[in-house]
This record gives structure tokens, sequence and C-alpha cells, in this order.
């Protein structure tokens, strides 16, 4: 199984990407997880009869789950990985390191993951403590989570891109 190289989360709705996400970090689940995988999981949460109602009385103005989720096997393959299709963010506390960064006057060039990272080992978080951006106990998660960005992303992914603001 290889993975996707465009960013097909982007074409996923939050609900099927919830639905993938909690399916990738269930420990139960045999892994690796893929798309037929998650569609089984969904159709056995149906009732028989549904699947078959659904596809001939089909009143949902938007697509069902099971709908968005055959459009993505039919495209990607049954054997396309869900975590592909699971849409990630930085949380706020990273997404004000990401910014600082970006905002940074002596960076020439668009800051990636890596120089996130680069920066947060360099002592960001602290700074950022220390200036009353983001709370101690949120300082202290920055460099879990931009490890785990960079392991689903990639360290030259442009680290503007997983901005997020609630």
């Amino acid at each position: 199984m290889t993975r996707n190289p465009i960013d097909v989360a982007s074409r996923v709705s939050p609900r099927l990407s919830a639905l993938l996400g909690s399916r990738v970090d269930n420990p139960e689940v045999e892994q690796p997880v893929t798309l037929m995988a998650v569609r089984r999981f969904l159709t056995d949460l149906l009732p028989a009869d549904f699947n078959e109602a659904e596809r001939m009385h089909h009143f949902d103005v938007d697509a069902s789950l099971l709908d968005e989720l055959d459009a993505l096997v039919e495209e990607f393959g049954a054997t396309a990985l869900a975590v592909d299709f699971v849409q990630s963010s930085a949380s706020e506390p990273l997404s004000r390191a990401i910014e600082w960064v970006v905002n940074d006057e002596n960076r020439e060039n668009p800051p990636t993951l890596a120089t996130v990272r680069d920066a947060l080992l360099a002592g960001l978080g602290a700074r950022l403590v220390g200036d009353g951006v983001i709370e101690d106990d949120e300082g202290n998660t920055l460099q879990s989570e931009i490890e785990a960005l960079i392991d689903h992303f990639g360290a030259d992914t442009l680290a503007e891109t997983l901005l997020r603001y609630e």
C-alpha cells in the first residue's frame, strides 16, 4: 500500500474524517486501516435493509457517509490507507508557534514543519509561555504534536498549511 501523493484529506467531509480517524486511532482495530475496512465497519452498523433502501430512495440532499466513502473507494481504491484521508491541523497553541515562526522577519523562506520543530527545540515554546501567548501546560505538548505532524505529513510540509484557530 502506497501513500497518496496528493492531499486527499482535503476532499473528505469533517464527519467522515472523524470516523476514519476514530478507526485509525482505535488500538483494537487491525492495522493498517483501509477504506474498505472502514466501509465494512460502517455497513455493519446499519440495518441490513437500510443499504438497499438508501440506494433506491436516496432523499438526502447531502451525500451520506457511505456514499462519500464509496466515492473515495472508487477513486482511490479499496486498499487506500484511511489515515491519508483524516484531516489534520495544528492545535491552537501550535498554530501560535507556527505563526510566530512565519512572522519572523529574519526568515527568507516560508517555514516547514522541520523549521518549526527546530524553533521549538531552540526554546520557542518557553518563550511563548513566558510572553503569555500560550499557557504553561500547552507549551509542554508542542514538541510531541509537531513530531506527530511531521510523521504524518513530512518534515518539508509548509507549516502555514496546518494553521487553525478555534
